[in-house]
């Protein structure tokens, strides 16, 4: 190991790389960035060539994912995983001990990773054997069979009763102890309503393929979205396809629209 300690930062979102940068030289300045990777394969490439100390690896790219890299590198670098998982798979990377920073990453959380890793690159401490506790995490992280996706919400208008398919639903707002449910009938006109279920209950009854949280109090169906602009600060405003509100994205879930 050289005097100065070098790291590698992988991940697929650009703005991500640069803020992860930008980080770690307020928090670490002697640290030196060797490589900048855009995706698994590259990552494990450009271990080889660099031999940093310390590799961030986001765990969700394209192609070889985060964790296939740490199993590639190995013991031979101390490892810290970025991650957007929900609390779940969160749990699972500190029941298993394995370094992990939450994205957004915030710098108090940061200055503990480091403080970490610099007492053990000062004791020469040898990296953790992540193939066995890659397994470990692989092992928490299955997930149980999924109950069958909620179909219908009912919901009170006026003196009616209406039973929404969630087909209909173009998005779901949290207001105070109820939930806003926007939806559009069966003639293409626009509809709301709140109901009592919380959000965050919802959210676990509906299909994960069509409907993603946004925001911490929004959740939008993807088959509503008509085009998405990026803005400054790592956010995102949704444009809807029979609605003119316009839905912001947080910077905790940007990610969901790399590909955009």
């Amino acid at each position: 190991m050289s005097c100065r300690p070098s790291a590698l930062i992988a991940d697929d979102e650009p703005l991500l790389r640069d803020t992860m940068v930008r980080l770690l030289a307020r928090v670490w300045p002697e640290l030196h960035v060797v490589a900048l990777a855009r995706n698994g394969r590259e990552t494990v490439a450009m271990y080889e060539e660099f031999k940093p100390d310390v590799c961030f690896l986001d765990v969700h790219m394209p192609g070889l994912s985060g964790m296939d890299a740490a199993h590639a590198i190995g013991r031979r670098a101390h490892l810290v995983f970025v991650t957007a998982f929900d609390q779940y798979a969160v749990r699972a990377f500190a029941e298993g001990a394995l370094d992990y920073l939450v994205k957004p990453v915030e710098v108090e959380r940061l200055y503990d990773t480091v403080a970490r890793l610099k007492l053990r690159l000062q004791t020469a401490a040898p990296a953790l054997n992540t193939e066995a506790l890659l397994q470990q995490l692989a092992e928490r992280m299955r997930p149980a069979a999924a109950p069958a996706a909620l179909r219908w919400i009912r919901a009170s208008v006026g003196q009616s009763l209406h039973l929404i398919p969630v087909d209909a639903i173009d998005y779901l707002r949290s207001d105070e102890r109820y939930t806003l449910v926007a939806w559009h009938d069966g003639h293409g006109m626009q509809a709301e309503a709140l109901i009592r279920t919380p959000l965050r209950e919802l959210v676990t009854q509906l299909d994960a393929g069509q409907f993603v949280q946004v925001h911490r109090s929004v959740v939008v169906n993807l088959h509503a979205i008509s085009h998405v602009l990026r803005g400054a600060n790592e956010t995102a405003d949704i444009h809807l396809k029979r609605r003119k509100d316009v839905l912001k994205v947080s910077r905790a879930y940007l990610h969901l629209f790399r590909q955009m």
